[in-house]
């Protein structure tokens, strides 16, 4: 009994060892099959989960992107989307190394002698004397330059065009795509803007308000204009150098600082969405202020003679008539190669805010000041001439503008055309068959006729077409070299055809 007794302590013993043997080879492969589990969920889990879940419903856009461009189903911008300034940079604007207007050095010589011109031809133009042969007496006090008065003057009719311009009045187009594709938005309203400041002025004459300010404080006006586009100059430079490099101007990329500087390195610079610096400085400062400046020498001819003179008043009466066509007809300025070409820098931010307003205004101040030696039988004359011009001028860019619009109008399929290889048309029939620049035709034309009420005992009230001659020229120049890179062979077959640049049978 007692040896089974033993034989049984030794069986439960090792039956009891057996179960613990059992227990510790069961805990240790539960626990390598955990460290297994575990292993295999940290290495392989995520990419397994990323391998088995498609692209299409990935929640990232740039995972988006991936899987669009995998299937071929990326969808372009839409056009209305591309006035957004920050989107992409895919498309970019090259540097350029072509120059003109003689490359930097030549820049930096015209933005000195464009100031210097502006106050030369007024200083040699006054009461006085309106004489090349006289030296031009140059004010010596600071007060003759620098006026607080119209210092605010000029700058609340920036601010007070500006506050017109945002008003939510006028039609929104979409002007031309520019070089990386995109097509802003434009309001149409300067027109408006025109009215609402004859309204003012007529308002400001009715409470007898001193609108002559402009005629007594002109030369201190010409000065604050001219320094307040510099400083604007150098503000769009600097805005330029941190934009979007899809936004800036191909003529004025050249990595040159006085050369962008000059041309312009942005090509439509804009605070916020809508309002574009260069479009509304191209036409509304300037333009409105040059009749704003006219109405002014008016005024205080009457005051002062009570009574006005005819050559006084048709020249009032045809640059008025110019500027108002030039707004009615703003959204024209959008297929111009101010706008689709340059960029805006000093060179049209000067031209349009002190170039424009203080030099276009010369023949009117040269009535104000001195007694027109034409008689006046010659008025009718010259009244035809300016509607000659007139009619020239609207004419032809009224057919360009909608042949542009839509080429298929029923209204110009009478009009021939050379097809080219980028999907446009060249007109050579027509206005456009005439010459080249029939437009350019009509408003030297126009500008001829402001000039002739002034007589002909001073050159100076001629400056103005003297310089428009040269310019068109050089326009006309520049617009064939670009016309020529853009269509090659077409142009030249344009040009075969079209002989004639601005002068028919003579240039």
């Amino acid at each position: 009994m007692a040896g089974t007794a033993k034989k049984g302590s030794r069986s439960r013993s090792r039956s009891r060892s057996r179960t613990r043997t059992k227990k510790r080879s069961l805990s240790r492969s539960s626990r390598s099959r955990s460290r297994s589990r575990s292993r295999s969920r940290s290495r392989g889990r995520t990419p397994s989960k990323k391998a088995e879940r498609p692209m299409s419903v990935t929640p990232s856009r740039s995972s988006a992107r991936l899987a669009a461009k995998v299937e071929g189903k990326e969808t372009p911008s839409k056009p209305n989307e591309l006035f957004n300034m920050d989107s992409d940079d895919k498309k970019v604007v090259p540097r350029t190394k072509r120059y003109e207007f003689g490359g930097p050095i030549g820049t930096f010589f015209i933005m000195f002698a464009l100031p210097a011109t502006l106050l030369l031809v007024n200083l040699a133009c006054t009461k006085v004397s309106c004489s090349i042969r006289s030296i031009p007496t140059i004010p010596n006090k600071l007060s003759d330059y620098f006026d607080l008065e119209a210092v605010l003057i000029y700058i609340g009719w920036f601010v007070f065009l500006s506050f017109l311009y945002m008003l939510p009045v006028g039609r929104v187009v979409l002007g031309q795509p520019t070089p990386s594709g995109q097509r802003l938005q434009y309001r149409c309203n300067a027109f408006l803007s025109l009215i609402v400041c004859l309204i003012a002025f007529g308002v400001g004459v009715y409470f007898n308000m001193p609108l002559t300010i402009l005629y007594k404080k002109f030369f201190q006006l010409m000065i604050t204009a001219i320094v307040f586009s510099a400083l604007l100059s150098i503000l769009l430079y600097l805005k330029a150098r941190r934009a979007s490099k899809r936004n800036l101007a191909k003529g004025g990329n050249t990595g040159n600082i006085v050369y962008d500087f000059f041309v312009g390195h942005e090509l439509n610079p804009r605070i916020g969405k809508m309002f574009d610096l260069k479009f509304f400085c191209e036409l509304r400062p300037g333009l409105i202020g040059w009749v704003m400046l006219n109405l002014s020498f008016v005024l205080h001819k009457y005051k002062t003679d009570n009574n006005v003179d005819y050559a006084l008043a048709l020249v009032t009466f045809f640059q008025f008539l110019y500027v108002a066509d030039a707004l009615w007809f703003e959204e024209a300025i959008l297929t111009t190669m101010d706008i689709i070409h340059d960029g805006f820098g000093f060179m049209l931010a000067f031209g349009d805010l002190a170039w424009v307003p203080f030099l276009y205004c010369l023949q009117t101040r040269f009535l104000l000041e001195h007694q027109s030696s034409l008689p006046w039988c010659c008025l009718p004359g010259i009244f035809i001439l300016n509607l000659i011009g007139y009619y020239i001028f609207r004419g032809s860019n009224s057919q360009k503008n909608e042949f542009r619009k839509n080429p298929n109008n029923p209204a110009l399929s009478y009009l021939e055309t050379i097809p080219t290889t980028t999907g446009k048309r060249l007109i050579v029939s027509g206005w456009w068959g005439l010459c080249r620049k029939p437009n350019y035709l009509g408003d030297l034309i126009m500008a001829l006729s402001w000039c002739l009420p002034c007589g002909f005992e001073s050159i100076i009230p001629y400056f103005y077409p003297i310089y428009f001659l040269i310019l068109l020229i050089h326009r006309e120049r520049r617009d064939s070299a670009n016309c020529h890179k853009k269509y090659k062979a077409s142009w030249d077959r344009y040009c075969e055809r079209v002989r004639y640049r601005i002068f028919p049978l003579i240039y």
